[in-house]
């Protein structure tokens, strides 16, 4: 056979240490443990059941809303035309469709509609497992005042119990002072009444209780009702509900809204609708309604000073018998006549750029729409009232789902600040121009009238006071036709939105049975799965052969069954002549593998481990006893000399006799041999040869020349030499005695050897510390069924006998090592008495 290289075997190992993960490690996992994963499903997919049966289910609403576009020409969603003289303002002022979507997703509209729908009421019906939702089917309505609820700043929690006919109320609630260097204070509610309707009087307003028409609250039932501030109330449905738009080409946007009950969610999307159109209607007629104000106001003030007018009249005529007078020169007069109409034509408009200059500085009037198309006659003021008016409507809707502050309305006001001194600029400008047009005919209107010399006196003055009248009667008229049009315009104001169908119950959404049970399934299979693979990836001993596999590239030649007291016989022996079961062949596999790499000449193998209690002794003395049955001469060699075993495995008293009495020899004889030499007494050919006495200085005597004469000697003599030797990992008398071994065969225990240990393994076998390192598991427990084991050892895998053991089962065949004692810090034995035990002196 060729010899292994252990160094590239090293190497090798270290890269497969740092390898992907053991498939076949997995799988073997999964199987033997399938009953864990199977509860853990059933545990999982009940819990799943479980909750999905208590779970309060969430469904989901859906309606389509067509915005209306009322712009003029190709104007569309987003486009908005200037305001219309001929209307008054009351056109559309829609500047996108993302505008609209923001408002209909807006806390004040969802605020609105909770209040209209008294949503800021929620009832619960107690239940034996769980409380029931209720919607227009709870038994009593509670509510509370209108002027209480708009104060209201913390909930109200009530609890109506029926018992023995009569209604016990408790409750509690906090009243919040106005003034906020005053603390909330909390009340509580404990009051019983004979029958239904009543009221309670509180702090935070008179709370009422109406029986339902249809349904009654059940003896000894509790229903809970909750009364929260609209406002927060509101956030709840604002938050549910979803508007999108849909087709970029449409004005339709769709909304979804997901709530426990579908028909409150339906009922809500229903009033949303309506508040959303009522207050786009409002906005709508803000200016009509503003220029009514304005055109009943100047009315009045012009009744006043026509009916002062009309009355001068009459008293210039009575004082000055004045009946029909007379008109002067044809040509004068026609011509006094012409300019006399175009000054009264220029006081109405002189007049009425003063009223609305006096409107526009009232400091109430700051920021509000202006009247629109009261006869003025100056196209730049006119226009830029319109331009006003549409930036105050559309700051006034922004403001709905805004503050005055947010950079989304501070551009607007600042632009109404502009456009304010803008028309201010413009009505001066011309007043101006009307002064001078009005001081040129004033200049042709006297020309004429002292033309007429022969006008009297009382006609000159009655010409005077009738000038005003026709000025005063014609505004009087003008205005009158004027809010007739605006009446008209403000009745006739359609709604801006519009559903197009019936909000539609689209199904339950939440929680979806099918995913949850199949994340229950992911979640059964994978909980244990996990805790396998930690459990597996933080054990630090190993388990069986796969472990030590992916540990270290060295051949395993052997996997050692946990022997059963039954099964053995003097020493410990659980190999036997004439018999075929597990132990048989473990043994016979172990031989035929350490015959396989032993060269022709090479006879030595040496049995070591990292610590006590891993099953050299057990196994080297099967082993020996194995080749012995092959009619081979064998010795088995006691070299653990700190802690001896062999005389009481083999139950010999005798603890004179060994080979530390030849080892202080400096020329053994083969005779001196045979004098340390003592029959096994388990089969013929097997020989052993015991430590012997314990010496205080172990290091120093198997380090000595006779060692190797000994071991020579053996040679000769024996066909095989089996060697019992100190843990490798404690004490240096191994890596000494290995000089004169062939082969090493290093054991290591299931759920005893720490994977830590097979780094040493690795690196005494690269720095050729130890001849031809092998690796035997000792321990293997078959009846844990993590090893794979039952598929190993073909028709032995499955004896039943050798499947489990009692207390007497042990690992390797014996108890723990400690009942022999311990390795102290040095090798020394706790309990020898030999000498000082930092005294390394060899004593000969």
């Amino acid at each position: 056979m060729k010899e292994i290289n252990t160094k590239e075997l090293y190497n090798q190992q270290t890269v497969e240490e740092k390898g992907v993960i053991d498939l076949q490690t997995i799988y073997r996992m999964l199987v033997l443990n399938w009953q864990w994963f199977v509860l853990s499903v059933i545990i999982a997919l009940s819990s799943a059941a479980i909750y999905l049966k208590y779970k309060t289910p969430i469904y989901q609403t859906y309606a389509k809303l067509l915005i209306k576009d009322d712009g003029k020409g190709s104007g569309g969603v987003g486009k908005s035309p200037l305001l219309n003289s001929q209307t008054l303002g009351i056109v559309s002022t829609t500047n996108g469709i993302d505008n609209e979507i923001v408002i209909l997703s807006s806390a004040s509209l969802a605020q609105e509609a909770v209040t209209d729908l008294k949503l800021y009421v929620s009832y619960m019906l107690e239940g034996r497992i769980k409380d029931h939702l209720l919607y227009k089917n709870q038994p009593i309505n509670v509510d509370i005042d209108s002027n209480s609820l708009s104060k209201l700043k913390r909930p109200i929690t009530l609890n109506i119990t029926k018992e023995n006919g009569k209604y016990h109320v408790t409750g509690s609630y906090t009243y919040v002072p106005n003034d906020p260097d005053k603390a909330p204070q909390s009340y509580s509610i404990n009051k019983t009444f004979d029958k239904l309707p009543f009221n309670i009087s509180t702090s935070v307003g008179q709370l009422s209780f109406n029986a339902h028409s249809i349904y009654t609250l059940p003896e000894g039932k509790t229903l809970m009702a909750n009364i929260l501030p609209p406002s927060m109330a509101s956030g709840k449905y604002a938050g549910a509900l979803s508007v999108v738009h849909g087709q970029t080409s449409t004005t339709i946007v769709d909304i979804t809204m997901t709530d426990e009950i579908p028909q409150r969610s339906i009922d809500y999307l229903k009033q949303l609708a309506v508040c959303y159109n009522r207050q786009a209607n409002d906005d709508k007629n803000e200016i009509a309604i503003r220029t009514e104000q304005f055109i009943n106001q100047r009315l009045e003030k012009i009744n006043n000073e026509l009916g002062q007018t009309e009355g001068s009249i009459e008293s210039t005529k009575r004082n000055y018998g004045i009946l029909d007078p007379s008109a002067n020169g044809a040509l004068s007069m026609s011509n006094k006549e012409s300019y006399y109409q175009k000054l009264i034509e220029l006081e109405l408009e002189t007049e009425l750029m003063r009223s609305l200059s006096d409107y526009m500085n009232e400091p109430e009037n700051k920021y509000k729409t202006l009247p629109a198309n009261v006869g003025t006659g100056d196209e730049t003021a006119s226009a830029l009232i319109s331009k006003y008016n549409e930036v105050v409507m559309e700051r006034n809707r922004l403001l709905r789902g805004a503050s005055e502050n947010s950079p989304t309305v501070t551009p607007l006001t600042a632009q109404l600040d502009e456009l304010n001194n803008d028309i201010k600029r413009a009505m001066t400008q011309s007043m101006r121009n009307m002064d001078i047009q009005r001081n040129n005919l004033q200049k042709e209107y006297n020309k004429y009238l002292e033309q007429i010399s022969s006008t009297p006196e009382q006609e000159r003055v009655l010409t005077q006071i009738g000038r005003q009248q026709e000025v005063k009667s014609g505004l009087y008229l003008m205005l009158l036709q004027k809010r007739e049009e605006n009446s008209i315009s403000l009745a006739a104001t359609a709604d801006k939105g519009k559903l197009i169908d019936e909000p539609v119950f689209m199904g339950k959404i939440s929680p979806k049975s099918s995913s949850i049970m199949l994340i229950a399934l992911v979640l059964g299979l994978a909980l244990p799965f996990l805790v396998l693979f930690l459990i597996n990836l933080t054990r630090y001993k190993i388990e069986g052969h796969d472990d030590v596999a992916t540990l270290t590239a060295l051949p395993i030649i052997g996997d050692v069954a946990v022997a059963s007291d039954r099964a053995k016989t003097k020493a410990d022996i659980v190999v036997h002549e004439n018999r075929n079961n597990l132990m048989e062949e473990i043994f016979r596999s172990m031989r035929a593998n350490i015959q396989f790499m032993l060269k022709e000449s090479e006879k030595v193998v040496m049995f070591t481990s990292t610590t006590t209690g891993e099953g050299k002794t057990f196994t080297a003395a099967n082993l020996a006893v194995s080749f012995a049955l092959l009619n081979k001469k064998v010795i088995l060699v006691g070299l653990d000399i700190r802690k001896p075993r062999l005389n009481e495995l083999f139950e010999i008293n005798d603890k004179t006799s060994g080979i530390t009495n030849l080892l202080t020899l400096d020329e053994p004889t083969l005779d001196d041999i045979y004098t340390q030499t003592i029959p096994s007494g388990v089969n013929k050919n097997l020989d052993l040869l015991m430590a012997g006495p314990v010496p205080p200085n172990p290091a120093e005597i198997v380090s000595r020349e006779s060692l190797d004469k000994v071991f020579a000697l053996l040679r000769q003599e024996y066909d095989y030499v089996i060697v019992d030797t100190a843990p490798v990992g404690l004490v240096t008398d191994t890596l000494h005695i290995a000089r004169v071994a062939d082969m090493t065969v290093y054991m290591c225990r299931a759920d005893y050897t720490p994977k830590s240990s097979f780094e040493l393994i690795n690196s005494l076998s690269a720095e050729k510390k130890m001849p031809k390192v092998s690796i035997v598991i000792n321990g293997i427990d078959m009846s844990m069924k993590k090893y794979g084991y039952y598929y190993g050892y073909g028709k032995y895998g499955k004896y039943a006998k050798y499947g489990h053991y009692g207390k007497g089962g042990g690992y390797g065949g014996y108890g723990r090592y400690g009942n022999y004692g311990h390795y102290g810090r040095y090798g020394n034995y706790s309990k020898s008495g030999y000498g000082n035990k930092n005294d390394d002196s060899i004593k000969v």
